[in-house]
């Protein structure tokens, strides 16, 4: 089966230094693209973390301090990765949660501007877990048919989503072959940041999930109480969501001036 895009989708996977989104570092990347006509080019990247992987990090993944030490830094690799990926919707297994925010803040580090404006995510460990609830090996024997020997190479996991999703289509007729439905299906709760520490309320205002303003809108707290916002900003808090506090922020000066 032929995804029906409209545009071109990143599957991608990461190899990382840990499972914290703002301090840990990526080690290699993974990423294949598929453009609407079904053209096929990836693309595969160790990278240099700058900082020690811990030994039991490496037994999963078996990337180790020297395989990368030669290696050029994400901010090295950022231009190229990101061009690849810029005119792109994403898609990865527990991406949203994870490979996504994670991938944002290597970008924001490397003065990349990186944003979802003009794309969407399509999680396809979400989509399994609705229908199956099972891991990615499990996903992949189930739905094709075969083993994933690989597991934890971050290239192998990538071509087995990808893979995964194409199967998942043709099994279960009440999903649209369509970015937009996967994506939307494929979403948990809806945040305004990748963390989860801005959500959305009914009416689609941002409003705080956490801490004693959790649940107020984030306009109202930034108005009365303008201290949080430089506390935030100082606070070890994920880049992506420090610039959407700030594009809150200047969004309600400009309305002022209005």
């Amino acid at each position: 089966m032929q995804l029906n895009l409209t545009k071109p989708i990143c599957f991608f996977d990461l190899e990382t230094t840990g499972v914290n989104i703002s301090n840990d570092r990526i080690v290699e990347i993974s990423v294949l693209k598929v453009h609407p006509d079904g053209k096929e080019e990836s693309k595969t990247w160790l990278v240099n973390p700058e900082m020690p992987i811990p030994a039991e990090v490496t037994a999963i993944h078996g990337i180790s301090d020297a395989d990368v030490a030669d290696k050029p830094t994400f901010k090295e690799l950022s231009k190229e990765i990101y061009n690849m990926i810029k005119d792109s919707d994403l898609g990865g297994f527990n991406s949203n949660r994870f490979d996504i925010p994670l991938l944002a803040e290597e970008m924001l580090r490397a003065d990349v501007d990186f944003d979802m404006k003009n794309r969407v995510a399509v999680d396809v460990q979400t989509i399994f877990h609705k229908m199956e609830q099972r891991t990615l090996s499990a996903a992949y024997k189930f739905y094709c048919d075969k083993n994933l020997d690989d597991a934890h190479s971050a290239e192998a996991d990538t071509k087995a989503t990808y893979e995964v999703l194409k199967a998942q289509l043709s099994r279960y007729d009440e999903l649209e072959n369509d970015t937009k439905f996967l994506a939307e299906f494929s979403s948990r709760k809806k945040f305004a940041d990748f963390a989860g520490f801005i959500i959305f309320n009914k009416k689609g205002e941002e409003c705080f999930s956490f801490g004693k303003h959790k649940n107020k809108r984030v306009v109202d707290v930034l108005e009365q109480e303008p201290g949080y916002f430089g506390w935030l900003l100082n606070a070890d808090f994920p880049l992506y969501t420090k610039k959407i506090l700030t594009a809150i922020k200047l969004r309600q000066f400009n309305n002022k001036l209005s």
